[in-house]
Parts: structure tokens; C-alpha cells; sequence
């Protein structure tokens, strides 16, 4: 017979955002929710403008009174216990003025993104509205404008981290406790250097440029983020340089939708969570179909790892593998731990540096090589390139030798390598190493060298 059964309360973090609606769905409110939600805090929200754009073009908008916000903010107050809020598109000096007041009464963290442009290239503020910001930006714990937005603010041509350093200076001195001016927009197309100002020092973010126009929302999504880890007790570089983390996969992984640059992937984070356990679940049923098989003669010296990556996978440690690696024995092979993530360096690396050039691919192996798995590979019907590392660069040039191996493979093919091998080099063992995008299709490959042999 069924009970009635007792609630089991979650308590989160309260956040608020107090911003304009995208209808879109890409940015604005819509963007501070799902990123809010996504690193478990509670959001709520204070509408201060309504727009009618997509992924093409913004094709109206209508500000919000003030008295309609005052009876928002009202409402959340009475009721929430806030623990940060964020900024993000105000539209008209009214409400830049009204929202600089709440800055000043409300006794918690303030992050204020100044939004004056759609990606789109859309105007998003006007004139009067950018010129009473110094009074919001003074109440401000971050401040997280882009190039373009710090000129705006503090005069200050921005065309290198130099540049972004003196405006960030400057929004401190109009009274921001720390000025982050985000460096997507301006100088090196491989590395985005963001610049964080307080009054006591400078630190400079570097991370590798996504060679993508969709970046709608993402300046919603940054900010959001550090105001979600700022509710949840981080210090503001923590809170930083974990929102630009985040913000930074959400870019990697853009959402396919609408005609024009789609909008970022503000969920990445918690998709790549969800996705864990059964990408474990798929390394491990490899394991024990190639230990079952009794696969020694593919297993190399330095033994053997089978890796899966989950679908968004950044780092190493996103990445599952065996623990310890699978040797061989006298009667065949053995795993001599589990699996899990963070237990592979080199295969790890090189897979990640291969989905690079192929998102879809999630798993990967290495093998011996030597003259009979040579010849085995001939069965392989898919795409197999030999590499010469020969001129492979140390391991302290280019980042990693793995990624190095990786971009010679995937220079000879037009599609992806389902196998990538060598033949060693003076102290470098030769190896054949295996991608694939399904975990059943590397087992099926694995599997079937080692018949041949």
C-alpha cells in the first residue's frame, strides 16, 4: 500500500538577475537563469526590458517601467535570501539609476555586466543610459565589460592587455571593488587574454580562442557564473576564473539553432556531468570484453588504456580510464585496478587533442605495434595513417607531444583516423593507438586485430 511520503528540502544558494529578456533565448534573462540553475543555485529574476530579437537581429525593445522593476526587486526581497545579484542589460538612465540604488542598499555581492551591444551588433543602451553607469559601477563588486564596453566606460582605447590593464584601473578608481575586461575581442587569434584589476594587484587569464562566431549570450553566461559562485562563498578570482571555465566550454559546445551565430551552450556543464557514469559504464564494458578475449598480443610494454571522454570533455581529468592500465600475463591480460576519471596522462591527452578536429570522437585505446599488427590493420575498414615521430617535439614545445601526434594524423586524412600508429624513435616505444566515437566500435576493432593475430 502506498505512504505519503515526507518532502526532502534543498537549500541552495538565492540569486537574482536583474536584466533584460531575450526571447531568443540565447542571452539576457533566459541566459542568467540557465546558468544560475546550472551551478545549483536558486535564480530568481527582475526583467528591466523586453526584446523581440533571435539569432539574426534584435527587432525591438521596450523597456520596462521603473515602478515594474521596483515591484520585482520588492517581491524577491521580501521573500528571498539573496546571496548575489547581477546586472546585465538596463536599457535607459531611469533604470541604470534605480538598479545603482539597490547596489547601494543591498548588502551582498553586486556583479554588473554593462550590456550596450547585442552580438548581433545591435544598440542595447542609450547615451544618457552609458553615461550614468559610473554611479553603478562605483557599488559594484566585479565589473565585466568586453573591449568595447571598457571604452565606452573609461575613455581608454583598448588594443592590448596594457590598455585593458589602465581601463581596468580606471573602473576601480570610479569605485569597483574588481574589474574583469574580458579580452575575447581584442589582439592574439589563439589565446583570449582577460585582465582582472583590483586595488591591490593585476592577474591575467590566459585560455585558448574558440574559432566560433556563436557567441550570444556568453557575456550573460560569464557573468551569471561568477555571481553564482560568489553566492556559494568563493573569492572573487575564484569566482572568476571558475565562470570563465565555464563560460569558455559553454563557447567550445554552441548550441546548432536559428539562422545567424547560435547562442552558447549555457547547460554544457551539467550535460558533461550527467554524462559521466555511463561513459565509465562504456570504458568498463570494453575492459571486460578485451579481458574476457584474453587480448595480450595487442597489449604493449608499457601496457594498455582504454579512455572515454564525455561528450563536452575539456581536461584530462573529465576523461575515464583504467587505473594502473591493463597488463598482460601469463594466461592473458588483467586490469590491475577500476576505472576512473583523471587515471590516463598520454591517451587521455592525445584523444582530447583529437576531438579538437573531431568533437564526436569519444574513446580511444593503444596498442603494440609491430609487423603483424601491421599487417592486421589492413582488416581495418576505416581510414589507418602511420605518423613519424622522428620530429616529434619535445614535450615542453607546442603544449604536448599528444596533440602534436594528433594534428600529423588528422593533416593525411580528410575524414578521422580510426588508427593512428608509429614506429617508435630512439627511447619512444612504437604504438598504435585507436579513436572512435562509439565505445562499441573500438571494442569491435580492438578485438578484431587481435583475431587476426
Amino acid at each position: 500500500m502506498p505512504t505519503v511520503r515526507g518532502p526532502a528540502p534543498v537549500e541552495l544558494p538565492q540569486v537574482m538577475t536583474m536584466a533584460g529578456s531575450d526571447s531568443g533565448g540565447g542571452a539576457g534573462i533566459q541566459a542568467d537563469l540557465k546558468t544560475m540553475e546550472a551551478l545549483d543555485t536558486f535564480a530568481t529574476s527582475a526583467i528591466t526590458s523586453l526584446t523581440a530579437q533571435n539569432t539574426v537581429s534584435v527587432e525591438s525593445i521596450h523597456p520596462v517601467p521603473v515602478e515594474e522593476i521596483e515591484a520585482q526587486v520588492e517581491a524577491i526581497r521580501t521573500d528571498f535570501d539573496l546571496q548575489a545579484v547581477k546586472t546585465g542589460m538596463l536599457g535607459v538612465e531611469p533604470v541604470v539609476e534605480r538598479v545603482a540604488s539597490y547596489a547601494a542598499d543591498m548588502d551582498v555581492p553586486f556583479v554588473v555586466d554593462p550590456v550596450m551591444v547585442a552580438a548581433s551588433g545591435d544598440q542595447l543602451l542609450d547615451h544618457d543610459a552609458a553615461a550614468a553607469y559610473e554611479g553603478l559601477i562605483a557599488e559594484s563588486t566585479v565589473v565585466t565589460p568586453n573591449a568595447d564596453e571598457a571604452e565606452i566606460l573609461t575613455d581608454i582605447p583598448i588594443e592590448d592587455p596594457d590598455s585593458m590593464q589602465a581601463a581596468g584601473q580606471r573602473l576601480v578608481e570610479m569605485g569597483a571593488d574588481t574589474a574583469l575586461v574580458k579580452g575575447g575581442h581584442v589582439g592574439d587569434e589563439h589565446v583570449v587574454r582577460d585582465v582582472i584589476v583590483t586595488r591591490d594587484d593585476v592577474t591575467t587569464l590566459e585560455h585558448s580562442r574558440v574559432d566560433s562566431d556563436a557567441t550570444h549570450g556568453s557575456g550573460c553566461t560569464l557573468s551569471s557564473a561568477i555571481a553564482a559562485r560568489l553566492a556559494h562563498g568563493d573569492d572573487i578570482l575564484e569566482a572568476i576564473e571558475s565562470g570563465v571555465a565555464f563560460m569558455t566550454r559553454a563557447i567550445r559546445y554552441p548550441l546548432d539553432v536559428g539562422e545567424g551565430p547560435g547562442p552558447v551552450h549555457h547547460l554544457a556543464n551539467i550535460r558533461d556531468r550527467s554524462a559521466r557514469q555511463p561513459t565509465q559504464e562504456a570504458v568498463e564494458s570494453v575492459v571486460e570484453q578485451l579481458v574476457s578475449a584474453g587480448v595480450s598480443s595487442i597489449v604493449p610494454e608499457v601496457g594498455m588504456n582504454v579512455v572515454g571522454a564525455t561528450p563536452y570533455a575539456e581536461r584530462p581529468e573529465e576523461t575515464v580510464a583504467v587505473e594502473g592500465r591493463i597488463a598482460r600475463t601469463m594466461t592473458g591480460i588483467r586490469v590491475t585496478r577500476g576505472t576512473r576519471f583523471g587515471a590516463s596522462s598520454h591517451v587521455a591527452r592525445f584523444l582530447l587533442s583529437a576531438r579538437e578536429h573531431d568533437p564526436d570522437i569519444r574513446f580511444a585505446a593503444n596498442l603494440r605495434f609491430d609487423d603483424s599488427i601491421e599487417a592486421a590493420l589492413e582488416k581495418i575498414d576505416a581510414p589507418v595513417v602511420e605518423i613519424d615521430r622522428s620530429n616529434e617535439p619535445e614535450p615542453d614545445e607546442e603544449g604536448s607531444t599528444m596533440g602534436w601526434a594528433a594534428e600529423r594524423a588528422f593533416e593525411q586524412v580528410e575524414t578521422t583516423p580510426a588508427v593512428v600508429f608509429d614506429r617508435g624513435d630512439v627511447g619512444k616505444e612504437p604504438i598504435t593507438r585507436m579513436l572512435a566515437s562509439d565505445a562499441a566500435d573500438l571494442a569491435a576493432r580492438a578485438l578484431s586485430i587481435a583475431e587476426e593475430l
